[in-house]
This record gives structure tokens, C-alpha cells and sequence, in this order.
């Protein structure tokens, strides 16, 4: 099983987090942000990880710390779960649809962070959630777990929907990309043979 804990401690946020990318999908997720634990939710079963995730944070300031940290705190776990990749399919993408929202998703586990997208949501905020720090979730996910990502918004009038879009694309394309490819288990899958 591929896993690994981590935790993040400062004077912005205090996160716990545990996770088994050869997982179910089971969670239990408590950000004190209601929407990103909903699309947390979303990404861990559509990616079939299993996630524990309990975050304290500024709040009372705004979600962006939070947001951004735990973006940070899950990539830096995938990386540490994925190891050396050996025997991993690498690439993953999709275009997902989520009623009137369609949404393109291209991930590469590359050792190189890069976070490219399209996402232009028709409405700032979704409830009290500020849509900007969707990018900065996805942003610091890359950074952390070192790989390339790009989503593109092809159409989409619903905020929600466009971002329900996105995390359940990005949680099926990742959990395709770390599966592992039976007829080269034990091989890195880069002529360099190695991707970090």
C-alpha cells in the first residue's frame, strides 16, 4: 500500500493528514470550510483515496490559508505514497461533465510543478467561498507533489458545477495516472529512469 501521513503546523494552520492512494475512497475530512470539504469528499471518491484530513486554521481572516496549505500538505503526501513511481501508468486525462459544465483535465506525474488552467467561473463566490482559491488549492497541490496539470473550462454557466467539474476530473485523471501498469510494475516510467 502506498501511504503516508503528514502535518503541517503554523501560525496560519494546523493540518493532520493521512493517506492511502491505493484506497476506497473512504474519508473524513474537516478543513472548517464547508465547500472544500465537499469537494475533498468529491476527490477522494472519485479517486478512490482513501483520506483523513483535519485542518484548524485563520478562518476568521479568510479560507485562502487554509485553501492554499491544504493543497500543499496533500501533494506533498502523494509524493511521499508515490515514491521513486516506479511502475506507475504516469499520464491521465479526461473531459468530465457535470450538467451544463464540461471541463478538459491533463495530469503528467513529471518531478516538474506546473499548474496551467482555464478556469474563468461566471460567479466569484460560491456561498462564502472566494472561487480564486480554487486555483491556489490546484496550484499548490502541483507545487508539492512536483507534477504538471492543466484544466480547461470548455463550457459552463454554474460556478458549482464548474468546480465539481474540476475536482472530480482531476481526482479520476490522478488516481488513472499513480495506478500501476501490470506489464512494467517494476520499471520508472522515464527514459531518464527517474522522475524526481
Amino acid at each position: 500500500m502506498r501511504k503516508a501521513d503528514c502535518e503541517r503546523n503554523t501560525a496560519e494552520t494546523k493540518i493532520r493528514l493521512s493517506l492511502n492512494a491505493d484506497g476506497t475512497g473512504e474519508c473524513s475530512i474537516e478543513t472548517g470550510c464547508g465547500f472544500l470539504d465537499h469537494m475533498l469528499t468529491l476527490f477522494s471518491r472519485h479517486g478512490r483515496f482513501d483520506l483523513s484530513l483535519s485542518c484548524s486554521g485563520d478562518t476568521g481572516v479568510d479560507y485562502h490559508h487554509t485553501v492554499e496549505d491544504v493543497g500543499m500538505v496533500l501533494g506533498r503526501a502523494f509524493f511521499e505514497a508515490l515514491g521513486d513511481c516506479r511502475g506507475i501508468k504516469r499520464y491521465g486525462s479526461m473531459l468530465l461533465p457535470m450538467d451544463e459544465s464540461l471541463v478538459a483535465v491533463a495530469v503528467d506525474i513529471s518531478g516538474r510543478a506546473g499548474y496551467y488552467d482555464d478556469l474563468i467561473f461566471p460567479y466569484g463566490r460560491i456561498g462564502d467561498f472566494d472561487t480564486q482559491l480554487i486555483s491556489e488549492f490546484f496550484a499548490a497541490f502541483c507545487r508539492s507533489a512536483g507534477i504538471t496539470l492543466h484544466i480547461k473550462k470548455l463550457t459552463g454557466s454554474n460556478s458549482h458545477h464548474l468546480a465539481e467539474a474540476a475536482f472530480k476530473a482531476f481526482a479520476r485523471v490522478l488516481h488513472e495516472a499513480v495506478s500501476i501498469c501490470n506489464d512494467a510494475a517494476d520499471t520508472i516510467p522515464s527514459t531518464k529512469n527517474t522522475i524526481r
